[in-house]
């Protein structure tokens, strides 16, 4: 297994362009696909993610022209997939994953999807029993609940509401809403019980309209999507900076000096902006502007008690830096972790005490006590998980050598992550 050992860091003083956001760039590249025309999006994310998402929109019959490594013009099917029989593998990228079952359970096509073997252990039962609710025709290949999956075409009825339980997966219910404008009838999803993540469903209906559908909105528990709509092509698409990939250099900034990143700035639509307030509260200062966003050391951080709901990705780099605060940390709200590409919660909390931190781990929630100094040379394991390679760089800025197993799995969602980052520490 490949390695990477990162020296002891005196100081962070740099700056940093953002890859695309990972969430708006599937988002983009679906609705695009299924537009009436044709768009051109820009600043895509180059990634395992998004490459799948390409790989399967043109094993769809989607054509697609890749302009430079970041923009491509994407010919929008209107709504109809050329191929009606395909078999798509889609990696560890649930961004491509779960809307894709959605939107091919209603084209009325025979589809198998698969993905590496994590992403066969992540739960998607409860999409799948709401299109079900359609008469979608929905088969399990392997374990009960869980990807691989095989759909056939399927008579679909919406004049009844959809439930979706809410507390699993916000990507469940963007997959809904993204693929119920292909039946052209009025279609009502019901959330049943709390809804987590909402800052990706406003990511969502914000790209919907854009592409000419207006979802309604009665709080979170109920949407309503209109009758005899289409999507329409948006011409142009800039996919913003990566707000989650921000966390990381906006952290480094806080811990150790300052860090500027571009791509992203204070009318961001991705709910991981609010990272940012997250950073004030444990002390750092944090400026704004149109394109960019800088933090500043301001001192010791002080620790917080945090409902991570609204930045469940984010929220990660908070748990390492809760390293580098003065007293007890903790971080609520946050069983979607479990459910990601690793059981997060169980990792962070594995990888945490080999740095000397005291951890208490509960079913939703981290306590986090930094110890009183940093253990050096601990080697930390990534399983596989992006974001747990790119938080636990941070640990080099407590001037203590770690050393990172699997780096490369970050290529996910940033793949030059460790090049970004060698740019901005001093040694």
């Amino acid at each position: 297994m490949e390695v990477l050992q990162l020296k002891p860091v005196s100081e962070v003083d740099g700056s940093v362009i953002l890859p695309g956001s990972k969430s708006i760039s599937n988002r983009t590249l679906l609705l695009a696909a299924l537009a009436n025309s044709t768009t051109e999006v820009c600043d895509l994310l180059v990634s395992d993610d998004t490459a799948r998402m390409l790989e399967a929109l043109q094993a769809l019959g989607v054509k697609l022209e890749k302009v430079n490594e970041t923009d491509w013009i994407v010919h929008g099917c209107g709504g109809n997939f050329p191929n009606k029989n395909a078999d798509l593998f889609l990696g560890n990228a649930g961004t491509a994953f779960r809307p894709l079952t959605a939107v091919l359970a209603l084209s009325g096509g025979d589809y198998k999807l698969s993905g590496v073997s994590r992403m066969h252990e992540r739960p998607i039962a409860d999409l799948v029993d709401a299109l079900r609710q359609t008469g979608a025709v929905i088969e399990y290949l392997g374990n009960e609940g869980f990807p691989p999956l095989k759909i056939s075409p399927a008579k679909i009825d919406v004049s009844k509401p959809i439930k979706i339980r809410g507390n699993v997966s916000s990507q469940f219910l963007t997959a809904l809403l993204m693929a119920l404008p292909l039946t052209k009838q009025l279609a009502v999803i019901e959330v049943v019980g709390e809804l987590i993540s909402k800052p990706y469903i406003e990511i969502t209906l914000n790209l919907m309209a854009c592409f000419g559908i207006k979802v309604a909105r009665e709080g979170w528990k109920r949407f309503v999507i209109p009758a005899n709509t289409e999507y329409h092509a948006s011409k142009r698409v800039n996919v913003e900076g990566d707000a989650s990939s921000a966390s990381y250099f906006l952290a480094a900034g806080a811990i150790a000096g300052r860090c500027q990143v571009y791509g992203i700035g204070e009318n961001s639509i991705q709910g991981d902006i609010k990272f940012c307030d997250a950073l004030e509260k444990m002390g750092a200062k944090v400026e704004f502007s149109a394109l960019t966003v800088e933090s500043i050391r301001y001192g010791r951080l002080k620790a917080i008690d945090l409902d991570c709901n609204h930045i469940p990705d984010a929220a990660m780099t908070l748990a390492v830096m809760a390293l580098f605060a003065d007293g007890t940390t903790i971080l609520r709200n946050i069983a979607s972790w479990r459910v990601k590409e690793t059981d997060r919660i169980k990792a962070m909390a594995t990888e945490l005490r080999k740095v000397g931190a005291t951890v208490e781990e509960g079913a939703d929630y981290l306590k986090i006590t930094p110890p009183a100094k940093l253990t050096p040379n601990a080697v930390i394991d990534t399983y596989d998980d992006h974001r747990m390679a790119m938080c636990f760089s941070l640990v080099s800025l407590g001037g203590v050598p770690i050393t990172i197993n699997d780096p490369k799995c970050v290529a996910k969602t940033f793949p030059d992550y460790f090049e970004q980052f060698s740019k901005i520490v001093h040694l």
